[in-house]
C-alpha cells in the first residue's frame, strides 16, 4: 500500500452520486410500501453504510480511514431535482437517484468510501426491487465533489512565494560536512510552487544569521527558512538570534512541527523551533536534521504560505 505517514491529518469529505433505473410502477410500489422485501430506503441506508466501512477490504489499495460521519438522500429522478447533474436523455427516465455524503479527519480521503457506499445501496435497491421489475439498471455513479487534502490546498499554491534558506551550520560553513538539509528545504519548496530566491550557508554566529536575516528583509523575501541550530547544544546559536528580532510570533506553526513530529519521534520534543514575522517576512526556524527538516515542512506545506496574505491585511481566508 502506498504510504502516507507524512501526510497531515485535516478533515475531508466527498459527495458520491448514483442512479438506479426502474419502472413506474416500482415507484408505485415503493410510494405505497407494498415492496415484498419491506421498507426499501431504510434497508439501502443500512447497506450502505456496511459497503462504506468495509471499503478497504473489497479494494486493496485503499487504507482503513475513520468515518466521522455519512449520510444518504434518496430521491426520485426528476427534471426539477436533477437538472444539474444530469443531461435531458437521463432525466426522461425513471429512476431513484442516491446521492451519499462523508466526512473523515485523517491522512487520506473518504472519496472511494463515499463512492463504495453509493454503489452498495444502489445494489441492494435493485436486490430489493428485483423480484418486481426485470428493467432494472445501475449506472451514472461518480464523485461530485471531495475537499481535503492535497487537492483542497491548492489554493495556497497559486501564486508562487519568494522564499529563501539558511543554512546554520558551523561544520557545514567551514567545508568539513555537505549540507543535506538546506537542499532539500529548496526541493520542498520548489516542488510546492515556491521560488528559492537565496540559498546561503553561514556558521551558527548570532550576529551573521541576525544580518542576513534583516537583509532578507529588506529585499522583502516573503519567506525565510533557517536550517540547524534548534537543539540544546552549546553552539546552537540560531534560535536565540532569531528570536531577539522577531516583531510577532507565530507559535501555532512551530506547535503543528512539533506536533506532527512528536508522532514520528520522541526526539522531536527537543527542538526549540521558532517562527514568526518581521514586517511582511515570515521566518521559520527548522532542524539541522534531513529528516527533521522534511517532517517539519510536510507539517507546514503548503498552507503557511497563507501567511504572506495576513501580514498585507487580507486576514485568515477561508
Amino acid at each position: 500500500m502506498r504510504d502516507i505517514s507524512h501526510k497531515q491529518i485535516t478533515l475531508r469529505t466527498a459527495r458520491a452520486v448514483g442512479i438506479i433505473f426502474c419502472s413506474e410502477k416500482s415507484i408505485d410500489l415503493i410510494n405505497s410500501n407494498k415492496l415484498p422485501k419491506g421498507n426499501l430506503f431504510d434497508v439501502a441506508r443500512a447497506a450502505g453504510f456496511l459497503g462504506a466501512k468495509l471499503t478497504p477490504q473489497l479494494l486493496p489499495h485503499c487504507h482503513p480511514v475513520t468515518i466521522d460521519g455519512m449520510d444518504f438522500t434518496f430521491e426520485f429522478l426528476g427534471r426539477k431535482l436533477h437538472s444539474d447533474l444530469f443531461n435531458d436523455d437521463i432525466l426522461n427516465r425513471t429512476g431513484i437517484v442516491i446521492q451519499g455524503e462523508a466526512k473523515s479527519i485523517g491522512r487520506t480521503g473518504i472519496e472511494m468510501e463515499t463512492l463504495t457506499a453509493v454503489s452498495v445501496a444502489a445494489l441492494e435497491i435493485y436486490d430489493m426491487l428485483k423480484p418486481v421489475d426485470t428493467t432494472l439498471e445501475i449506472g451514472h455513479i461518480r464523485l461530485l465533489e471531495k475537499k481535503g487534502g492535497k487537492s483542497d490546498r491548492s489554493r495556497y499554491t497559486e501564486s508562487s512565494a519568494v522564499c529563501a534558506v539558511l543554512v546554520c551550520s558551523d561544520s557545514t560553513a567551514s567545508g568539513e560536512r555537505e549540507d543535506k538539509s538546506g537542499k532539500l528545504i529548496c526541493n520542498m519548496l520548489e516542488t510546492s510552487n515556491a521560488k528559492v530566491w537565496h540559498y546561503k550557508v553561514l556558521p551558527d554566529d548570532k550576529d551573521a544569521i541576525q544580518k542576513q536575516i534583516l537583509d532578507w528583509v529588506k529585499e522583502d523575501i516573503q519567506f525565510i527558512f533557517t536550517t540547524g541550530g534548534t537543539g540544546l547544544g552549546p553552539r546552537d546559536n540560531t534560535v536565540s538570534a532569531v528570536k531577539e528580532i522577531l516583531e510577532r510570533d507565530a507559535d501555532g506553526i512551530t506547535e503543528a512541527i512539533r506536533s506532527f513530529g512528536q508522532m514520528r519521534t520522541p526526539l522531536a520534543m527537543m527542538s526549540r523551533s521558532v517562527a514568526g514575522s518581521i514586517g511582511k517576512t515570515l521566518i521559520v526556524t527548522l532542524p539541522g536534521s534531513t529528516n527533521g527538516a522534511r517532517e517539519s515542512l510536510e507539517a507546514i506545506l503548503p498552507g503557511v504560505f497563507h501567511a504572506r496574505n495576513m501580514l498585507e491585511g487580507e486576514g485568515h481566508g477561508c
